[in-house]
């Protein structure tokens, strides 16, 4: 059931801050482009569900202390990775190495529904810098 992007967080923050809450137990995120839920985190790692709506996309951004893997499980992304523009459908993946600017857009009809896999020093959802976003977020 989908919620206000305001429970949502909430939810989200008392589920990593309980400590009777298994840590790794699914969280999910709304956003404006999707949500994505965290499927599992352990030291160096961290693993997402990422649904992006049809013709939504995710900002132009970059992160320092992380590398992502991302494969398509449903539905087509349009990836931008540095200077590379490419599509992949289902069962096809990328990588997308630290200090990289990238991109994710679903150009199709469909949900895009991928799993994205981080590894790094440092996996918080501040190791961002927004180049461009269609949802004016700093």
């Amino acid at each position: 059931m989908a919620q206000p992007k305001e429970k949502a967080q909430s939810t989200t923050s008392l589920a990593l801050t309980n400590p009777s809450i298994p840590k790794g137990v699914a969280a999910t995120e709304l956003r404006p482009w999707g949500s994505f839920t965290i499927l599992e985190e352990g030291q160096g790692y961290k693993i997402k569900r990422i649904e992006v709506k049809p013709g939504h996309r995710l900002s132009l951004q970059m992160h320092h202390h992380r590398s992502e893997h991302w494969i398509v499980v449903s539905g087509t992304a349009k990836v931008f990775c540095g200077n590379d523009e490419k599509l992949l459908f289902c069962n096809q993946s990328t990588y997308v190495p630290a200090c990289t600017q990238h991109r994710l857009e679903n150009p199709g009809v469909i949900p895009l529904i991928l799993i994205e896999v981080q590894n790094g020093e440092y996996l918080g959802e501040d190791d961002i810098v927004r180049y461009q976003d269609d949802y004016a977020r700093g």
